[in-house]
């Protein structure tokens, strides 16, 4: 469930979007001015945050976007294996959490990571 629910002309660079139930952050918007008849549009450049790559796509700017909530924590790397055992430093609970090879391959046992939970789905972000 969307934490919240934006116009396409308010959405700004950073901000976090779901696009198709996958979530992507904003690295570019461009919006057009309204014409004599017209709506304004919005060109919306964004990369994944769980997967990566890009979407570019151009929506009205009064249709709705959907912003996922994002919790972002600390926890110490327990082991490694095909995905990363973190135990959260706060609540002290394991889970299992996928990570990108290219962070995976900079962790060692005890290093401290920043992982984030957006819309229920987990990811090792990167090494602290």
């Amino acid at each position: 469930m969307a934490a919240k629910i934006i116009n396409a002309t308010e959405a700004r660079v950073g901000t976090n979007i779901l696009i198709d139930g996958d979530p992507f952050t904003i690295k570019k918007i461009d919006i057009s001015k309204t014409g004599k008849h017209g709506h304004s549009k919005a060109r919306i450049e964004a990369s994944g945050i769980l997967k990566p790559g890009k979407k570019v796509f151009v929506i009205p700017g009064h249709d709705k976007i959907e912003v996922p909530h994002v919790d972002k924590r600390k926890g110490q790397v327990l082991s490694i294996s095909k995905d990363v055992s973190v135990m959260d430093l706060e609540t002290f609970e394991t889970i299992d959490v996928p990570c990108a090879e290219d962070i995976k391959s900079e962790l060692a046992e005890t290093n401290n990571v920043e992982y984030w939970n957006v819309e229920g789905r987990t990811i090792v972000k990167r090494k602290l």
